[in-house]
């Protein structure tokens, strides 16, 4: 059964996403996962080098978007875009998808030896190209 978010995504959209979500694993070095999530949290299409829960993944990244967008209305300063987590071990870069059937999160797992400006690129590039959809 798909929750009623994934179900109102067309099949082409869908598509779209894995095919979003494989070309950021392919083109990055460095990343080990993305996920594409409804902003409530459902896995919509995902790639996955690593152990990781795509699942999990989709919750999580669901819950940070959610925090973005509470500090950007708060400060005044728009909508949410991204939001970026930067660790000793890498980096989760969590980017919002404004569309007008259902909101979308994509969320890109990598390693530290990743290039934040490249992963950050790539991934503006899909959610725009997933907003377009």
């Amino acid at each position: 059964m798909n929750p009623p978010e994934i179900a109102r995504l067309s099949a082409t959209s869908r598509a779209l996403a894995q095919q979003e979500a494989q070309g950021i694993l392919d083109d990055v070095a460095g990343v080990t996962a993305v996920v594409v999530a409804t902003v409530d949290g459902f896995d919509v299409a995902s790639v996955v080098r690593n152990s990781l829960d795509a699942s999990r993944v989709a919750a999580l990244a669901s819950s940070i978007c959610a925090i973005g967008d509470v500090v950007s209305a708060e400060a005044r300063l728009g909508r949410n875009r991204s939001i970026t987590v930067d660790t000793d071990d890498g980096m989760a870069v969590i980017h919002a998808v404004h569309r007008p059937d259902v909101g979308l999160v994509i969320n890109v797992v990598a390693r530290a030896d990743a290039i934040i400006a490249q992963v950050n690129y790539r991934t503006a590039a899909a959610a725009r190209a997933l907003a377009a959809a």
